[in-house]
């Protein structure tokens, strides 16, 4: 049976079939104990010792009984015992004895007649005891192969000296029971054993195959989906062709995915590309129609006006200058050199870089004091990151505005955040915020928060805008490095 069903199934019938035959076990050796064959013997002695006094109180005219009257009690036990097989009894009196006795069940060759005389004493002391109590008598005397079961009931008489007696064997049946009970207990011992040791057999198998199945999936690389073989357990082959049909059409749609992440970014570096060179051509052309006009005018009003235009000149060439190095700065890697800072006096010198600025457009330039005592990055490059943040910031803050500059440690990363209370970014250019040239000001470039970002993606961060109930939030997020 290669189907783990099937298996499973018929482990459970069997169980079920052992189960049931220890239920037919145990009725059977409960019915045939020595205890239940006592319990029904001792019943049936009671009862027919009870039978024999109703009997003797409907038939006997005289309560003492005489000679004439023995044969009448004769026929009384006849009668009663009769119905009672394997019965024997009698009638006592203190004075005459063991009057009368008859075992009409008896399985001899002939009527016995005869009290047993082992028996007797027995007998005589119940009976006495039931004549002298008024109450009926019964004990068991109990043997390695049977119990001698013993019951004495007053009869009715003038002198309280009369008792009935009745006597019966059980055949306690230990040696049987015993013999019953152990050949049942080991046979199903031996059947739990065999059962056991197959279900044992069963998983094994199957976690023999799980493993097998868990190490291919663990050998086989991260770029493709393994391809796992069968294990010749039929539900366990469905989960595996399962497995291998969905590993092919993931490796298909991988595949388109990968195309279209491709096209994707090839569309995006065009059309990122195509705005970077608009605002390159705006932001040259610019200066240098500047200078044209400088020139020109300058040529036609004479040597004594060439001074202030050369002069304009040169500060429209700084500027080129500035927007090559911020466009060297965005295209060419950032190469780190993380040393520990200590932190509160760096973000103390990025705010008195700006200090003077922040006085001129009367802005309220705060650092908070609760920064760490020290941080592990790169001192230069984030502080290009922070100076261009700052500068954005008191762009937008307003006339007796602030501006806010903290540093906090939380979960095993740095934050670095640049509060204002200006009028916030607009919702619909908050998409290309990052971007190159992107920028919502007449005199901006829009290289300052595309080289933040630049530097933060390069300490394994990030750069973040948080809309604030009123003002704007840039977050500066980098992982917590220690030396």
């Amino acid at each position: 049976m290669k189907s783990l069903r099937s298996q499973l199934v018929f482990f459970w019938a069997l169980l079920l079939a052992i189960c049931m035959a220890l239920g037919v076990m145990m009725v059977t050796l409960y019915r045939s104990s020595a205890g239940a064959q006592i319990a029904d013997g001792r019943a049936v002695a009671e009862q027919s010792c009870r039978a024999i006094a109703a009997r003797y109180v409907k038939s006997v005219p005289d309560p003492a009984p005489s000679a004439p009257q023995l044969d009448l009690l004769q026929v009384l036990l006849q009668l009663v015992l009769i119905e009672a097989p394997h019965v024997e009894g009698g009638i006592w009196q203190s004075a005459g004895g063991l009057l009368a006795y008859a075992y009409p069940t008896y399985e001899g060759s002939g009527v016995k007649r005869d009290i047993p005389a082992t028996e007797q004493p027995l007998i005589v002391e119940m009976a006495q005891q039931a004549a002298r109590t008024q109450q009926p008598q019964t004990d068991v005397v109990r043997g390695t192969r049977e119990a001698l079961i013993v019951s004495s009931c007053p009869l009715a008489s003038p002198g309280h000296d009369l008792a009935a007696w009745t006597m019966t064997r059980t055949h306690a049946g230990a040696l049987a029971a015993q013999t019953s009970l152990r050949t049942g207990l080991g046979i199903l011992m031996g059947a739990v054993l065999v059962s056991g040791i197959w279900l044992g057999l069963i998983l094994l198998r199957g976690l023999r195959h799980v493993r097998r199945v868990e190490a291919q999936l663990s050998a086989a690389g991260d770029e493709a989906m393994p391809v796992l073989a069968r294990t010749g357990v039929r539900e366990l082959d469905r989960v595996i062709d399962g497995f291998n049909r969905y590993g092919v059409r993931f490796e298909k749609n991988r595949e388109h995915l990968r195309e279209a992440a491709q096209r994707q970014s090839r569309d995006q570096r065009l059309a990122a590309l195509g705005r970077m060179t608009g605002g390159i051509a705006h932001e040259i052309r610019n200066p240098i129609a500047a200078m044209r006009l400088k020139a020109e005018n300058a040529l036609a009003l004479g040597p004594e006006r060439q001074g202030e235009a050369l002069h304009a000149i040169v500060g429209q060439i700084d500027r080129l200058e500035g927007l090559v190095q911020s466009l060297l700065a965005l295209v060419q890697p950032v190469a780190l050199a993380p040393v520990r800072v200590d932190l509160p006096a760096w973000l103390a010198e990025r705010a008195a870089g700006v200090q003077r600025r922040a006085n001129d457009e009367v802005v309220m330039l705060r650092v908070e004091p609760d920064a760490p005592a020290d941080a592990v990055f790169d001192p230069v490059h984030l502080a290009r990151a922070v100076d261009n943040l700052l500068d954005n910031a008191l762009r937008h803050a307003p006339r007796g505005g602030r501006v806010v500059l903290a540093a906090e440690r939380d979960d095993g990363r740095l934050r670095i955040r640049i509060d204002d209370d200006g009028p916030g970014v607009p919702e619909a250019f908050r998409s290309q915020l990052f971007e190159p040239f992107a920028t919502g000001r007449a005199d901006g470039t829009g290289l300052g928060l595309a080289l933040a970002r630049e530097v933060a993606l390069a300490h394994g961060g990030e750069l973040r805008h948080v809309a604030l109930p009123r003002g704007t939030r840039f977050e500066l997020e980098l992982p917590w490095r220690t030396f």
